[in-house]
């Protein structure tokens, strides 16, 4: 069967909505995007509508579904076997930063990673680059760091709107993920749910860590930012093991995040917190035969909401 495409958000929840539910921590990515994009409508992200896609297996039963939320990279849910061909074929009639209707990126499941780099060859004559490879982590237990650093957490409120700004352009730059542009409406979308936790040293702000909206259960930690100066004094476990324990507070069922796999400092820090493996996922650069550099597109994608490190320092 092929892929379904569509930019109708009701369309592709009535159509995959179950199948991701069906494992919201696996899926807690595509789950949170829909849900700010229902809240906050189609320009949530970007100003480009989302295009939405599904599959169906020879029996009927659905069996994969993608979104993307422009300027991000497409975001593969779940791939069938046997069906990249098609949704490279779909892609190119939607979606595309290389003046070829192609994505410039994809982020997709490791397991993936080989069909589709695949099927990308022989249908472009191009490359598939990893150019990140992200692990997601489950909250066990939670082990706050003992003994905790100085300071308190408190919740980030409007009036620190500004400063989360900063704090976030100064994340990505350091990341080298994610358009300015984006700062602005992830912050202004987290305050929204009180999805801020600030760690602070006399009133002033070191550390943060945000979070995004109970969907389906799920919360997931994202944006863990520690200033420079202020590192390696445990002020980015400290603010991660509050917003993972208000979380925890508030009703959910579990808390995820995800690390990069390349930053061995915040890869040890989430599991020292009680957090423990669920599944690798990679980001992928995309070029056809002709073209000579889609690491723009890739690199805007490596921002939230993609999954990615949410930390890059500890």
């Amino acid at each position: 069967m092929a892929w379904t495409l569509t930019r109708e958000l009701d369309e592709f929840v009535a159509a995959a909505g179950d199948q991701l539910r069906s494992d919201p921590v696996l899926h807690t990515v595509p789950l949170t995007l829909l849900e700010t994009l229902r809240l906050r409508g189609p320009s949530a992200f970007g100003d480009h509508p989302p295009v939405y896609g599904w599959h169906e297996s020879a029996d009927g039963k659905l069996d994969g579904a993608f979104l993307q939320t422009s300027p991000f990279p497409v975001l593969v849910a779940s791939l069938p076997a046997g069906s990249a061909a098609d949704l490279i074929t779909q892609l190119g009639t939607v979606t595309g930063s290389q003046g070829t209707g192609l994505p410039a990126a994809i982020n997709l499941s490791s397991a993936d990673e080989a069909a589709f780099v695949a099927a990308w060859a022989q249908a472009t004559g191009g490359s598939a680059t990893a150019v990140e490879r992200s692990r997601l982590f489950r909250l066990g237990r939670l082990m706050p760091p003992e003994p905790m650093p100085p300071g308190a957490a408190r919740v980030a409120g409007p009036a620190d709107r500004e400063q989360l700004i900063e704090l976030h352009l100064a994340f990505f730059a350091e990341a080298q993920a994610g358009a300015p542009e984006i700062a602005s409406r992830t912050v202004d979308d987290r305050l929204s749910h009180a999805g801020f936790r600030l760690w602070e040293i006399d009133g002033e702000p070191v550390a943060m860590a945000g979070s995004t909206r109970d969907v389906a259960g799920v919360v997931r930690i994202a944006g863990v930012y520690t200033v420079p100066a202020q590192r390696q004094l445990g002020y980015g476990g400290a603010v991660t093991a509050e917003a993972s324990q208000a979380a925890l507070s508030a009703g959910a069922s579990a808390v995820v995040l995800f690390t990069n796999l390349a930053n061995p400092t915040s890869n040890a820090l989430y599991q020292r917190l009680g957090y423990r493996p669920v599944c690798d996922r990679v980001l992928l650069e995309l070029t056809s035969d002709g073209s000579t550099d889609a690491s723009d597109g890739a690199r805007s994608g490596a921002a939230e909401p993609n999954p990615t490190s949410p930390d890059v320092t500890a």
